[in-house]
């Protein structure tokens, strides 16, 4: 089952962890954080994109092997996962 998007195809049977993120700036150092955080730290971060992270490596390992699908909105980001969710449901 593959997800495409912009430049990328994602195999959806081999992602171990599928999440929503915010990229953002803080001191010259990027990160990765939760939407809730990134909202109420609005005032101090400089926000780059949202991200739908799609990590490969096993539960429970330091992810190495990532895929991070950026988006300029949240409505993207959502509709994004709307699709996932749609094809995962078609996988059943």
């Amino acid at each position: 089952m593959i997800y495409r998007h912009q430049q990328y195809e994602i195999d959806l049977t081999k992602v171990t962890r599928l999440y929503p993120a915010a990229l953002i700036s803080v001191g010259g150092e990027r990160a990765s954080v939760s939407l809730e955080w990134a909202d109420m730290k609005k005032e101090q971060i400089i926000f780059e994109a949202y991200v739908l992270i799609c990590d490969f490596d096993p539960v429970g390992e330091v992810p190495m092997n990532r895929i991070e699908v950026q988006f300029e909105t949240k409505e993207e980001l959502f509709g994004a996962m709307n699709d996932i969710a749609l094809l995962l449901r078609e996988k059943r």
